[in-house]
């Protein structure tokens, strides 16, 4: 049996943590995206598709290019954000799948005509969960994530990802959160509210 975490990783994860809209003048370093994203890629995923990708805004050029997209509510917090992680998912996920899955031909299982919506259905569902995943990975070796979905992607999508293959999902501002600056937690709902056994 897997050991059990412990409440402070708990807390970490899910209990203290929170989502973020100021941000410590604090860098990043490339060295700990890459290592957030070991982590986040063994998340599961169907026939292990893996179907996200990512851009991450750091350079004030990079910022310049993403500022006409946002809202303007989410204009200066993001534009602070050490970090913008732009979450987009391979509409071609499944030229992949001879490397990712390949005791099998699962690519068939998407390409081809007739194919496209489960194919969409597809990389919307799993790249939400990587991208879910590379959340919680970040919280855990030590960055504060402030997740949106305000946003023009149409315009994200044309700025960041011309070629057309790859859509914009939500973006994810990154680093380490001003923890004095939080607005009161919002109450979340009872298990009777939300769930039942059948």
């Amino acid at each position: 049996m897997p050991s059990l975490l412990s409440q402070q990783a708990l807390d970490t994860l899910f209990f203290q943590a929170r989502t973020h809209n100021e941000w410590l003048d604090k860098p990043v370093d490339d060295a700990l995206l890459q290592q957030v994203w070991e982590l986040a890629r063994m998340g599961p995923t169907s026939a292990n598709c893996s179907p996200m990708r990512i851009v991450f805004v750091k350079s004030p050029e990079a910022k310049a290019r993403l500022q006409p997209a946002l809202m303007e509510s989410n204009r200066a917090k993001t534009l602070a954000a050490p970090v913008t992680a732009i979450f987009g998912n391979d509409s071609r996920f499944y030229d992949l799948l001879p490397k990712l899955f390949p005791h099998t031909d699962a690519r068939a299982w998407f390409a081809g005509p007739g194919k496209e919506e489960v194919a969409a259905t597809t990389a919307f569902r799993n790249g939400t969960l990587q991208a879910a995943y590379f959340m919680l990975a970040a919280r855990a070796l030590g960055l504060d994530c402030g997740p949106m979905s305000g946003f023009d992607n149409a315009v994200v999508d044309r700025v960041f990802f011309p070629d057309g293959r790859i859509k914009s999902n939500f973006i994810c501002n990154l680093g380490h959160g001003n923890s004095g600056r939080l607005f009161p937690r919002s109450p979340r709902m009872e298990f009777q509210e939300a769930c039942s056994v059948a």
